[in-house]
């Protein structure tokens, strides 16, 4: 046992996109609730914990890349930001270093900081939040995370075994989009804003966060939303974006059908989701933001062919979607690789325009698979809050 710091705690959050940012900034509130803002923070991280007052370390556009071969030209960008990341932890010692999500990034951090910190005769407890998909990975994934970090924040109930048989501490926290405002948004506010009817259809196209994604996605999106057009002649087409891809979406979207508008902004999102019909979403966390806004959608996805060559080599798994994993049925089409067609897109999309008991039917799916993700009483954030306060009053790295 250490004795408690006789200055506030720093905490060393670091996130690789968007989705992570996202939890980051939760957190940062949870632990000022609980620490009654006693604490400081330090790491990397995107919008949404800028907003909390983190000045972060690097630009974390820089890290948000997806795929095998894809992330091969950044290795070396990469590799060096680890090793200024892991100077900067050395040098100001926080008092917890916590990752989220992003495992090929993050571990590679664990790794440089545990090796560094040994080599100066310091330790800090080393936490991972959001378990890599070892369901999908094979066992092989649940080791690696094992011998990295001292305790992990699952997110989903069935994660914990996987871990625990190799020895690692694990809390599972439960998925913080129950906590979020995904099914709070102004479905009249923006209707009336945008000047649409109530009975205007409203497609809501969500191409990515990651330019990886994005580049592959929007001109195949855009196809889509042209064959739709030309079947719902009245059709709108909103684009919530964020800001790591901002520009690439707001230029390539100009020339799409359905007058397409592009928002920024939580809330925003948010908003969209509530006027919205169906949606059209790059496969990700945002399913599980539109699942708690009730809103049907399909998830579609594309990578280079080698990646998803060597994907399918080094995977076993059913699904691409949580939703469709936690109630091991397909609730959500998934469009992927090579049927990721703008055909197969606009006619999925087709159907839950046209067909309100298929609607319907993934909106009951939606509600069973929140009760799953919430995790026991009180909010997910309070809980992974308590984990790290833990770790810091433990000082056991």
């Amino acid at each position: 046992m250490t004795a408690a710091p006789s200055r506030p705690p720093l905490v060393c959050i670091i996130t690789g996109e968007p989705s992570g940012d996202l939890l980051g900034g939760r957190l940062m509130d949870a632990l000022r609730r609980a620490t009654g803002g006693t604490v400081d923070f330090m790491g990397v991280g995107g919008e949404s914990m800028a907003a909390r007052g983190l000045d972060s370390l690097i630009d974390q556009r820089e890290l948000a890349v997806m795929g095998f071969i894809e992330v091969v030209p950044k290795i070396p960008r990469i590799l060096r930001r680890v090793r200024e990341l892991t100077q900067t932890i050395l040098d100001r010692r926080p008092d917890v270093l916590i990752t989220i999500d992003s495992w090929g990034f993050t571990k590679r951090v664990h790794r440089s900081v545990r090796a560094a910190s040994a080599a100066a005769g310091w330790k800090v407890p080393q936490l991972h939040y959001v378990a890599p998909m070892v369901w999908a990975w094979k066992e092989k994934r649940a080791r690696d995370v094992a011998r990295t970090v001292d305790h992990l924040l699952c997110l989903l109930p069935n994660e914990p075994a996987y871990f625990e048989r190799h020895g690692l501490p694990v809390t599972h926290v439960g998925h913080p989009v129950v906590e979020g405002g995904a099914g709070q948004g102004d479905r009249t506010g923006f209707r009336a804003s945008h000047h649409l009817g109530d009975d205007s259809p409203l497609l809501v196209v969500l191409p990515g966060s990651r330019r990886s994604e994005t580049s592959r996605l929007l001109p195949v999106f855009g196809e889509a939303v042209a064959i739709l057009a030309r079947r719902h002649p009245g059709l709108r087409v909103v684009v919530p974006t964020v800001a790591t891809v901002a520009d690439q979406v707001e230029q390539q979207v100009q020339s799409w059908a359905g007058t397409p508008v592009v928002l920024r902004g939580e809330q925003a999102r948010y908003d969209t989701f509530a006027a919205g019909d169906v949606a059209l979403a790059a496969s990700g966390t945002v399913s599980l933001e539109l699942a708690m806004a009730g809103l049907p959608h399909l998830v579609a996805y594309r990578v280079a062919a080698s990646t998803a060559w060597l994907f399918r080599r080094l995977t076993s798994f059913r699904y691409a979607n949580l939703i469709n994993y936690v109630l091991d049925r397909f609730v959500i089409p998934e469009v992927l690789q090579e049927d990721c067609t703008a055909l197969t897109l606009a006619n999925t999309i087709d159907t839950l325009l046209t067909d309100a008991s298929v609607r319907a039917g993934q909106r009951d799916a939606f509600a069973q698979a929140m009760m799953l993700f919430g995790g026991g009483e009180g909010l997910p954030s309070d809980r992974a809050a308590r984990v790290v306060l833990d770790a810091i009053a433990s000082g056991e790295g």
